[in-house]
């Protein structure tokens, strides 16, 4: 996966989109449960201290936002959001340990959502500047006409927990590895989980730019070829 921000396409069998407001906010609902339900599902083949280190797992307050422009974005965020005015709407749910709140935004609650290209494709990061968020736990895209079954939930909520417990490990390496640099790791660690490519590839420099897997990585699009470059770069210093 390139990017926190998940791209999906059209898919079969998925239902009929919901006629009614109240329609499709249950069904975005199912679809976060059917999510974290996943999400929770692969956390529990993990250790538990590396369980309980997954973004979403350790988080002490989840909102998870379902923000409608071209693309359907679904958005898990820590930062704190005003109390539902106007048109908004807010609804909490909850599994196991974990409770969210879902607020949903289209450009008739939030008119800048309207003004967003993804003509072309997804635009995860001005979604999220209209928006106001940064601190995201996980950032999916729904393509027009894309999949909200719970199959897709299934899959994408396995593949963020993967992903996320991935990330944990290698950043926990790292940060054993690179004594005194454990900041610009955590930088790092965030940089790959919000898809800042550019600051990504910045701190991997700033950590190994001598190495020539480092310099290799950086010049493609793959991040987590990124992360693990900086990682064997790391470990063979250290050998």
């Amino acid at each position: 996966m390139r990017d926190t921000c998940l791209t999906v396409g059209a898919m079969t069998g998925v239902s009929q989109p919901a006629s009614r407001p109240e329609d499709m906010r249950a069904q975005l609902r199912a679809y976060v449960v059917a999510l974290h339900s996943a999400y929770l599902g692969a956390a529990r083949l993990l250790a538990p201290a590396e369980r309980a280190a997954l973004p979403l797992l350790d988080a002490a307050r989840v909102t998870v936002v379902v923000a409608a422009a071209r693309y359907l974005h679904v958005i898990a965020t820590t930062d704190p959001l005003p109390a539902p005015q106007g048109q908004e709407v807010a609804e909490t749910d909850e599994l196991d340990d974990l409770r969210w709140s879902v607020r949903f935004y289209d450009p008739v609650v939030l008119a800048e959502l309207a003004l967003i290209d993804e003509r072309d494709a997804p635009a995860p990061a001005d979604v999220r500047r209209v928006l106001g968020i940064s601190g995201v736990l996980y950032h999916l895209s729904v393509a027009p006409g894309g999949g909200l079954s719970p199959h897709h939930a299934q899959h994408a909520g396995t593949g963020l927990a993967n992903q996320h417990a991935a990330q944990v490990r290698d950043g926990e390496s790292l940060r054993a590895l690179l004594p005194g640099r454990e900041a610009i790791v955590d930088e790092l660690v965030v940089a790959e989980r919000l898809g800042l490519h550019h600051s990504l590839r910045l701190l991997a420099t700033a950590l190994a730019g001598d190495d020539p897997g480092v310099a290799v990585a950086i010049t493609g699009d793959d991040d987590v070829a990124v992360r693990r470059a900086v990682l064997a770069a790391a470990r063979a210093v250290r050998a």
